[in-house]
């Protein structure tokens, strides 16, 4: 296939809002592509690399939409491919100019249209609404397989590419081989928030009440004497956690895939900042010595896989009974089982009095839907705290001066695949967070309008508001009123931040 069939595709998708569209595109572009083009198809469209990062920001690009070009479509995908793995692989002195030059290269052979389809891609602006969702259901019909099957291979694969290759060349028989298994992680299924204790007993009925932990989620996979850690991202930090291993080898079950939490806290038991907590993430060189100087505590929530059998289509409430065989007393999340009110606020100030965030109201019904935010998990905080992404940030004055300060904050828009912006906010940034984001955010950029610094939308943030109100000023007719960061959460991607219909209902429920 070549790139211009791509970018024409691409084009197509982000000139409509329709998702039937939308998902006739990119079906048409599956079944057009050769076996070896699936994934590629797949991860460009949804305006990735397959890659990674390859080195290459705004200013390194900056002036490749000039010069040479093609006057015909020449470029195939597995031409633009190659060329990206002789980029990414390009390393040590001089490696700047190289990756340079073989980017020059490869534009001079692009037309101008696919010119402006690997901008995009590279600088991660190709924001069609080409997301998951849509994908998945262009999938599907280039395949001739149902929906709900290429979903499920997603959950359990946690790679659309790789499904996307499968469903095209092997149909259903070929996904039949994604299941659940120890030691292969799968997306994390995740919440939604409730404007109090007594909406989400409303909405729920007997539910099970949680504390909700400002830690870091873990997915964790024991087979044996082997166990291994992994992030709500999917990275495995087993290394970095070997007091948590330790915990899990200990308890009774052979084979295992947990849900849960990891928090740092203090002698009486009260959490820390949730950055105390991440300082354990990662961490490559004195492992022993911070695990004995932050020692994190494990909580428990959920049970995938006991000893042999699947339990993600089972009811919650069978899936913690599991957990309560499978591991141990002690380290399983504080909860209670009511459909009281007076009960649950009572849990909830309880919650509070110990210095958590919360609690999490879930469904003892629903199964566990993995990588999906529904109805069925419910998060309730006293102040409202949306997860968004920062689209540009400009300069600071005064004190600040030097440092990269105001954020200007979106949230996700699954209909175009972009971000709505919401406001602006500098309170709540240290002097150490505004060195962290000055040095981060320029990594990100990929322009400048006086005083304003374009970034890609990469950075999830999250912020606490004291009201969200009606406002002409931006797109979505709504802005965010004393907003202030908590912090960022570098354990999240932006497609997980919060979308424009949360920010709605929130704003609805005041």
């Amino acid at each position: 296939m070549h790139l211009s069939e791509l970018a024409s595709a691409s084009q197509k998708v982000a000139a409509t809002r329709s998702r039937l569209e939308k998902r006739a595109a990119i079906a048409e572009c599956l079944r057009r592509a050769d076996k070896d083009e699936v994934s590629l198809v797949v991860s460009y469209l949804a305006g990735n690399l397959p890659q990674g990062r390859i080195g290459l920001g705004y200013g390194a690009i900056r002036g490749f939409d000039a010069g040479q070009r093609a006057a015909s479509p020449l470029l195939t995908l597995n031409d633009v491919d190659a060329a990206f793995n002789r980029i990414a692989a390009t390393r040590g002195k001089g490696s700047q100019a190289a990756r340079q030059e073989e980017l020059a290269e490869l534009f001079a052979r692009a037309t101008m249209d696919e010119r402006d389809f690997l901008i995009r891609l590279i600088l991660g602006e190709l924001r069609q609404g080409a997301l998951e969702g849509v994908l998945v259901e262009a999938i599907a019909d280039a395949a001739a397989i149902d929906v709900a099957e290429v979903r499920r291979a997603v959950m359990l694969a946690g790679e659309l590419p790789k499904v996307a290759e499968v469903a095209l060349t092997e149909g259903r028989a070929g996904l039949a081989r994604f299941r659940l298994t120890p030691l292969s992680p799968v997306q994390p299924m995740l919440a939604q928030p409730a404007a109090d204790i007594d909406a989400a007993i409303e909405s729920l009925g007997e539910a099970a009440l949680e504390y909700k932990l400002d830690g870091a989620r873990v997915q964790i996979h024991k087979v044996k004497s082997e166990t291994r850690i992994f992030t709500r991202n999917l990275n495995d930090v087993t290394a970095s956690l070997p007091d948590i291993v330790s915990a899990v080898q200990s308890c009774p079950a052979r084979e295992m895939i947990l849900d849960g939490e990891v928090i740092a806290l203090h002698a009486d038991d009260r959490p820390r900042p949730f950055q105390v907590t991440m300082s354990r993430f990662g961490r490559k060189s004195n492992v022993v010595a911070m695990t004995e100087k932050l020692p994190l505590t494990l909580y428990l929530f959920d049970c995938l896989y006991h000893d042999g059998d699947e339990l993600i289509d089972r009811p919650g409430v069978e899936r913690f009974a599991r957990l309560s065989t499978a591991t141990r007393p002690e380290l399983l999340v504080p909860r209670i089982v009511t459909a009281d009110r007076d009960t649950a606020a009572a849990f909830f100030d309880e919650a509070l009095e110990k210095g958590h965030e919360g609690v999490m109201a879930k469904s003892l019904t629903a199964p566990y839907q993995a990588g999906s935010r529904g109805g069925d998990w419910l998060k309730v905080k006293p102040a409202h705290t949306l997860d968004l992404v920062v689209l540009a940030v400009e300069w600071g004055s005064g004190r600040r001066s030097g440092w990269l300060s105001n954020l200007h904050l979106g949230a996700r828009d699954p209909e175009t695949g972009g971000f709505v912006m919401l406001g602006k906010t500098f309170k709540g940034l240290t002097d150490e967070l505004l060195e962290w984001q000055t040095r981060k955010l320029l990594e990100l950029e990929t322009g400048r309008e006086g005083h304003v610094v374009h970034v890609k939308p990469e950075l999830v943030v999250e912020i606490a508001v004291s009201q969200i109100q009606r406002s002409p000023q931006y797109p979505a007719g709504m802005a965010l009123r004393f907003a202030r960061v908590k912090h960022y959460r570098e354990d999240k991607r932006a497609e997980e931040a919060d979308t424009v219909a949360t920010v709605r209902m929130l704003f609805e429920q005041q």
